[in-house]
């Protein structure tokens, strides 16, 4: 309890940049951790719901099936990909049948696409792809901002403070060290907290960006294989350069 007293003590009597410093480094601290909390919740949502829809989607009978599915999943980024892809495919398709499943069994007349309809697809799942990337980074590289400003702005405050410090010894003339101590101590409180502040905000980075990186190969690997079932079973084969 004794040393919680002394650090207010210190906070309150640091001079006026340190004081400064702190503040902004407090503020980082609210914000990074906002947002690791807010990216932990959706990314593990987006995690398993992708899952989910994943599974839901190979055992599907057709594509209407696995669209009804995917408009509940709202934090899914791979069934967002896969509803662009399928209203792309609507609105492509001449007969305006429904798309055959991801087993190729259905009992609905295949859709007449052409050549030209299947790269307009393949654009539009690669947009979608990288929409529902951007979305997953959104506010990430803020962790990695302030775990590479904050100890560099808590050694500013360090520094402020300890030539304050020195300052104030020459003007009274004693260097012991019950005069030192106090100030140094007081500055290095600002170190303290930038360090504090950087080391969650670093590893919490490294692995949101692990988990997008997965979430974004296997992105990737759906929006090809969905591509492929619908050059393979629905697309004609006549008069193509296979």
């Amino acid at each position: 309890m004794e040393s919680k007293i002394d650090i207010v003590y210190m906070l309150l009597n640091a001079g006026l940049m340190v004081q400064f410093v702190l503040a902004l480094l407090f503020m980082f601290s609210i914000a990074s951790w906002s947002i690791i909390i807010i990216k932990f919740r959706t990314i593990g949502k987006a995690i398993k719901e992708s899952e989910f829809f994943t599974e839901f989607f190979w055992k599907s009978k057709d594509f209407s099936e696995a669209f009804s599915k995917s408009k509940h999943l709202h934090n899914s980024p791979t069934a967002k990909v896969f509803r662009v892809g399928y209203i792309e495919l609507k609105k492509l398709s001449k007969a305006g049948q429904p798309a055959r499943g991801a087993g190729g069994q259905s009992e609905a007349q295949p859709l007449n696409l052409s050549l030209s309809g299947s790269d307009n697809m393949k654009r539009a799942l690669e947009k979608a792809v990288n929409t529902e990337t951007n979305r997953m980074v959104h506010l990430v590289p803020f962790l990695a901002t302030t775990g590479n400003a904050t100890p560099f702005i808590g050694l500013f405050g360090t520094v402020w403070g300890i030539m304050n410090s020195f300052h104030g010894i020459g003007l009274k003339g004693s260097a012991s060290l019950a005069a030192v101590a106090p100030g140094i101590s007081e500055a290095l409180i600002a170190t303290a907290a930038g360090l504090a502040t950087a080391i969650p905000a670093v590893i919490a980075y490294n692995y949101f960006m692990y988990k997008i990186k997965v979430l974004e190969s296997e992105l990737q690997s759906f929006s090809s294989d969905l591509l492929n079932i619908v050059e393979r079973d629905i697309l004609p084969t006549k008069g193509r350069n296979i």
